[in-house]
């Protein structure tokens, strides 16, 4: 099951003097499939998948709408409006994969259905190297022989109602930048200007501090209302994005090429924001888009996060009293962080208040290891807790082994599930890490980055 890093940055609002509440969270990309048939034993599925997409790279209507059941009127219009929508959108690629079939509980009626899973891979010319992963829900409807898709909202009383893209929701405008693509609705072309204008400022920004290779290239999605925020998301509640500026997708753990990282920011919060927390939160997101291929689900939140909070203060010279208040505000009232923060801290249900303490603190201690180990060190610690990770594999005897990849030059990595040792969790990971690039353990650090809060943000 393939992962998704979502990862928003809560603005600097002390410092910026505006207020955008963030998200730090590991999900499902997709979703777990249910137990289906195998998509072997449907091929006419999947050669109509092959047509349908064939017809989308070659911007054919009519070869696409004959993968549409002529009698679902509905279904069929708003096909024709988003294939319409697509026109401006530059394609590098585009395929359809049958997933499974049994997806969701299909309607009753008379005929031959399947309820299908299907998988959307694409990537846009020019700035994915690697394809994104989108999944439908399609109900698929057998007619003198053919299969054609009659449906994509039979699911959705199951919450199996797919991701949305842009095209989905209406026209879709572009904005090109000298490192950044901004694809948008048709309400706020400024917006999508401004984005752009910006992204270009922070791409290399970003780059004075990250010396891992990335391709210097961010595609932001600007949806007109928070709503359709959710939807790009895959979700039909947008209480759960109130006041988030913007988020990062991206597959977590990819070491080889580059997943297709997107941007996604809330109109509403963005428009919150004043200057100074606008440059800070794209800065955030560039920062993950470029950390993505050393990001793993190894890297503890902290971490992540915490760095690209330090990438985009870095070039800012506040004091850290204003850029972390509510951590000062602690501090002042006598409650230091008896430890760093959890992941658990990240979640937007923990409260805005925690929520703020918890990239505060992350912020300080990454930037306690780059005053005190140098930058050099902080980006080797992070490239060396995302190489933690523990691949699982499956052994002989259906029992899962785990091995971790150890730092080179340190040694053998931890012993396999099966030896008869605990594999480590992942703070005992973080911790070998930081004694092989930092000389402390994980207790050590902690100690001293509470006495550093405290002197940072002494009164």
């Amino acid at each position: 099951m393939s992962e998704q890093r979502a990862a928003v940055r809560l603005s600097g609002a002390g410092a910026a003097g505006c207020a955008a509440l963030a998200l730090a969270l590991l999900a499902p990309l997709a979703g777990c499939a249910p137990s289906a048939s195998t998509p072997a034993r449907f091929p006419d599925v999947q050669r109509m998948l092959d047509t349908r997409a064939r017809a989308v790279r070659q911007r054919d209507t009519a070869g696409f709408l004959a993968s549409v059941d002529p009698r679902a009127t509905g279904y069929r219009s708003r096909q024709r409006a988003m294939f319409a929508h697509l026109a401006g959108v530059p394609l590098a690629d585009w395929h359809y994969d049958l997933d499974s079939t049994g997806a969701f509980p299909l309607p009753s009626g008379g005929g031959t259905h399947l309820a299908a899973k299907v998988r959307l891979r694409y990537r846009l010319k020019g700035y994915d190297t690697a394809p994104v992963h989108s999944v439908q829900y399609l109900t698929l409807t057998e007619r003198d022989g053919r299969w054609l898709i009659s449906s994509d909202t039979d699911g959705a009383d199951e919450g199996r109602t797919g991701t949305r893209q842009l095209w989905d929701q209406g026209p879709v405008r572009l904005v090109r930048g000298k490192h950044s693509l901004v694809l948008g609705g048709t309400a706020h072309p400024g917006r999508l200007k401004d984005l752009a204008r910006r992204v270009d400022r922070a791409v290399p920004a970003v780059s004075a501090a990250w010396k891992g290779k990335w391709a210097r290239k961010v595609v932001v999605e600007a949806p007109d209302s928070v709503e359709r925020m959710a939807q790009l998301m895959g979700s039909d509640d947008p209480s759960g994005y109130t006041g988030i500026a913007a988020v990062t997708t991206g597959e977590a753990g990819v070491e080889t090429a580059a997943p297709a990282d997107r941007v996604i920011v809330n109109p509403d919060a963005y428009e919150e924001l004043n200057d100074l927390g606008r440059e800070v939160v794209l800065t955030h997101e560039t920062t993950h888009v470029a950390t993505r291929t050393a990001t793993t689900p190894a890297t503890p939140l902290w971490l992540s996060e915490g760095f690209a909070d330090w990438v985009a203060y870095r070039g800012i010279r506040h004091k850290a009293v204003t850029t972390a208040p509510e951590l000062t505000r602690a501090v002042a009232g006598g409650k230091l962080p008896a430890r760093l923060p959890t992941d658990e801290d990240f979640g937007f249900r923990a409260g805005a208040d925690r929520l703020a303490k918890a990239y505060e603190g992350s912020w300080l201690a990454c930037r306690m290891i780059a005053e005190k180990w140098g930058e050099a060190k902080l980006i080797a610690f992070y490239k060396a807790a995302g190489r933690s990770a523990i691949r699982v594999a499956s052994g002989g005897t259906g029992a899962p082994m785990e091995a971790a990849t150890a730092t080179p030059g340190t040694g053998p990595a931890w012993p396999a599930a099966g030896t008869g040792h605990k594999p480590p969790s992942r703070t005992d990971r973080t911790d070998r890490a930081m004694r092989t690039q930092l000389g402390i353990s994980m207790a050590e650090f902690t100690r001293r980055w509470r006495a550093f809060v405290r002197q940072q943000l002494r009164r």
